[in-house]
């Protein structure tokens, strides 16, 4: 059955809204995925607030001109299916990967993310990366470091003093 030229308009909107909204898009085969385990899918990737979408290739190769970015040709062949990640990419990767597994259904064809096209592999690659508490975390170590160093020195004289202190009581102690 056609597709009415407002319902494409309506989808090319959609997909633009969702590509404005995601850092990566990652580009799976779903060929021979019933619709429960879509479904399930779907739920998992919502947990890091990834949406699974079935697209209509020239519908989302319109999206992302529109969007200003130049559509990954080689992506954009065969029944695809398209994750627009959440925020934290890895995560999202890793969701995915992990349902992969458990299911052995999908296959990750590749990803697009900054206007890069990656294949399949390196597009897996993704989920090695870490979380964004990770590497706020990995941030915050290196800007509290130096400070801490710092404190350190600064505090070293009077704790140093405080032992000697310490060790003189306890000698006039054992000494009484």
């Amino acid at each position: 059955m056609a597709i009415t030229r407002a319902k494409k308009e309506e989808l090319v909107a959609e997909y633009k809204a969702l590509i404005e909204q995601a850092p990566a898009l990652v580009f799976t085969d779903y060929r021979g995925i019933s619709v429960p385990k879509i479904q399930s899918l779907r739920a998992k990737l919502s947990e890091t607030d990834a949406t699974y979408t079935v697209v209509k290739n020239s519908l989302l190769r319109r999206a992302l001109e529109d969007s200003g970015f130049e559509a990954p040709d080689d992506l954009l062949e065969g029944p695809n299916a398209v994750v627009f990640s959440g925020e934290d990419i890895g995560q999202t990767v890793s969701a995915l990967k992990d349902w992969i597994k458990a299911e052995k259904v999908v296959v990750i064809s590749g990803a697009f993310m900054d206007g890069t096209v990656l294949d399949g592999d390196r597009a897996e690659k993704l989920a090695d990366l870490p979380t964004k508490e990770q590497t706020l975390a990995m941030i915050l170590g290196t800007i509290s470091g130096p400070a801490r160093n710092i404190a350190g020195v600064i505090n070293a004289p009077g704790s140093s003093l405080v032992r000697v202190l310490n060790a003189y009581v306890e000698k006039q102690q054992e000494a009484a």
